[in-house]
């Protein structure tokens, strides 16, 4: 079936409005034998008359009538979609699909969403709870724009990782405990703990750091929900090991922080596809590069 032309469509639109081909030509800037062609084929089209020529003046027929109606809208969302698309080209709108971990959209993405609701009103920011290898598979496959994920992370074809913050992790114990002001891994392997699943970055440092000094302790749960595992440390249910965010609110009163020794060290990158990036993802980029830490 062949498609009605736009540009038939507001020829229709022009005649009918100015009652005239001739003057219908000179607002399309059309020579006058076009004006007639453009309608010819959209009667042919339809397959009845949709104008009427009487001593001089063109006016609609009724089936005309109803097909003018229909012409304005359809010439109106169209010059609609127009706007919206050259809007999110120069950056003014735009859809970016962003996944992380919990952690980072607790305590470090509302801070970018502030800003760009200030900056960038246009832009709709859909957040993801993801792991890093389901950030990056993501990005991979096209369904993300941008990643927050934990580092290192091997280099993946058509991708860009870079390293974003890097944050300490903290002790998180009950305050009522009795703990020394630096935490080592011999003492907390000897405390009820709560930690990261296995599926993390996080559980996958924390185990690295309590095998270095000869300790393999099983925790007493474990979760990929930090604020959670905080309301678990808060009722005294055990310890754990979180990073903490210099952003991030005051912990609970009932928690006290406690640095490690040795340190230790949660780093996250900002991954992207390679290549051109739209203005909206650029946007988002470059005020997330703001909260940047070394």
């Amino acid at each position: 079936m062949r498609e009605i032309s736009l540009d038939r469509l507001r020829t229709l639109v022009e005649v009918a409005d100015r009652g005239s081909f001739a003057n219908a030509a000179r607002a399309l800037h059309l020579a006058p034998p076009t004006v007639s062609l453009h309608i010819a084929e959209l009667e042919s089209r339809i397959g009845a008359p949709l104008l009427s020529r009487k001593r001089g003046q063109v006016a609609s027929t009724a089936i005309g009538e109803v097909m003018v109606e229909r012409a304005r809208r359809l010439l109106a969302d169209a010059e609609q979609a127009l706007e919206d698309i050259q809007r999110q080209v120069a950056g003014l709108t735009g859809r970016v699909r962003l996944g992380a971990s919990t952690g980072a959209i607790a305590h470090l993405l509302p801070q970018a969403l502030e800003v760009l609701r200030q900056e960038h009103p246009g832009i709709d920011v859909q957040v993801a709870v993801l792991t890093s290898q389901e950030t990056l598979a993501r990005l991979a496959s096209g369904a993300l724009d941008i990643g927050l994920v934990a580092l290192p992370q091997s280099q993946m074809a058509g991708l860009t990782i870079k390293p974003w913050r890097r944050d300490p992790v903290m002790a998180f114990l009950p305050a009522h405990w009795k703990s020394p002001a630096r935490i080592t891994p011999a003492w907390l392997a000897a405390q009820p703990l709560i930690l990261n699943d296995v599926t993390t970055r996080l559980s996958r440092q924390t185990a690295e750091w309590f095998a270095a000094d000869g300790h393999h302790p099983v925790p007493r749960i474990q979760l990929n929900y930090n604020d959670a595992i905080k309301s678990l440390v808060a009722a005294g249910y055990g310890a754990t090991l979180l990073p903490h965010e210099t952003s991030a609110p005051p912990a609970d009163a009932r928690i006290v922080m406690r640095p490690l020794r040795p340190t230790l060290w949660r780093e996250l990158g900002i991954a992207h596809r390679a290549g051109q990036v739209e203005p909206s993802t650029r946007h988002v980029l470059d005020v997330l590069w703001t909260l940047r830490m070394k």
